[in-house]
């Protein structure tokens, strides 16, 4: 059950935000008596935006509801936020599914059908493959949507795209948007090359560093106050906040936020070593360590190698049934900024240099110079001061939008 000061906070957050609040009702209240909050989160007084639930029930009272979320989207109590709201007598008219589909289980890049979800009988709406946007004849009906979903801070983690997409469904079609605000696992990081404009893709849409230290909630302000939806239109945005959170604490994920980032130690190194899915090298799809290594047939042999094999979220991984030498990074110490050390590493001592690069490379850098500096064996201080004044930038603007 949550306490008069979580009340008290939740109010001040959302008078803050201009979000009315309201009462939650009995029903809520003996909900929460009746069940044991458990949470995973190393600071566990966090509340999701989702758990902030006297902020945003109000404002879906006797509308139809739109929910963009996948299996990412729970409550503290491990209820997941569509079974909660039609709990609350929420009339939720449709899912709408990102990369990886509604229950999390699709590959990276596979195409996720419509369909129906089992549980309840609601339509499912995939996000991903030739829909990133909902079609108007889609949103009929919709008077609010709501987005749900867990980021991890990397421009090239395809949630915030999806975000962009349905702001701007949204606001074609005039219908407010809640967003309820998740803590960022890797929010204290702002860190690598600045995206350049000719590079824009669904792996990267806006001008940031890769890696961009906002919450969800603070980076859909982002969008709507600069204005990069197409025609410079602006949603009518409400963010529900997290409570008890900066963006300093550490945060662990309760559930894997897509099929190969199985755990913290993946959340943290995935953005270092996602730049590898732009070359020869794997990070480990088809094993049990997925983006907590590397390697590949073309490096040198060394004491450390793994064979991928098919497995969940990753039917056909690089150089199935093949032997790869590399190394285990799942005992790393926490980074704290974006590492290169292992790409440049491994391009000095690939078998050959001239097929370690794929064209993916540059739509995940954000920028041909990346490439080009590690070609050139520019070092790693000498390409991080190429970046200082992007990033003194970009953290000048993002000020204004910043919640925590």
């Amino acid at each position: 059950m949550m306490s008069n000061l979580v009340f008290k906070n939740t109010v001040l957050f959302s008078v803050l935000l201009m979000v009315s609040c309201g009462s939650s009702g009995k029903n809520i209240e003996q909900r929460e008596k009746e069940k044991t909050v458990v949470t995973e989160n190393t600071t566990s007084n966090i509340q999701t935006g989702a758990d902030n639930y006297s902020a945003y029930l109000p404002l879906l009272k006797n509308k139809k509801v739109g929910v963009v979320t996948n299996q990412t989207g729970i409550l503290s109590n491990k209820t997941h936020l569509v079974d909660f709201l039609l709990d609350q007598k929420i009339t939720v008219q449709t899912i709408f599914a990102p990369e990886h589909g509604f229950r999390g289980t699709a590959d990276a890049g596979e195409h996720v059908v419509d369909g129906k979800d089992a549980k309840t009988g609601l339509p499912i709406i995939s996000l991903y493959g030739n829909n990133k946007k909902p079609k108007p004849e889609q949103l009929t009906g919709l008077d609010v949507m709501v987005f749900d979903l867990q980021d991890v801070g990397a421009r090239f983690y395809t949630y915030i795209s999806s975000l962009h997409y349905i702001m701007e469904a949204c606001a074609e079609n005039n219908i407010p948007l809640i967003v309820l605000d998740r803590p960022n696992p890797n929010g204290s990081i702002v860190d690598g090359p600045i995206l350049e404009k000719e590079y824009t893709s669904f792996v990267g849409m806006h001008t940031i560093p890769l890696l961009h230290g906002m919450t969800i909630g603070e980076y859909a302000q982002m969008i709507n106050g600069e204005k990069w939806l197409k025609d410079g239109i602006q949603c009518r945005l409400t963010v529900i906040p997290c409570l008890n959170y900066k963006r300093e604490m550490a945060y662990s994920l309760p559930v894997k936020p897509s099929p190969n980032l199985p755990n913290d130690q993946a959340v943290n190194l995935y953005a270092s070593l996602c730049l590898f899915e732009g070359t020869n090298v794997s990070v480990g799809r088809g094993t049990e360590k997925q983006f907590q290594i590397y390697g590949s047939p073309y490096l040198p042999k060394s004491d450390f190698s793994f064979t991928p094999v098919p497995n969940l979220g990753a039917k056909e991984p690089p150089y199935k049934n093949q032997l790869c030498y590399g190394e285990d990074l799942s005992a790393t110490p926490k980074l704290r900024q974006l590492e290169l050390k292992w790409l440049i590493k491994a391009y000095q001592t690939t078998a050959d240099k001239s097929k370690f690069f794929t064209s993916f490379f540059t739509k995940l850098a954000g920028t041909q110079k990346l490439q080009q500096q590690i070609e050139s064996g520019t070092s790693e201080s000498d390409i991080r001061k190429s970046w200082e004044k992007g990033l003194q930038d970009f953290k000048a603007m993002r000020k204004k939008y910043l919640i925590y």
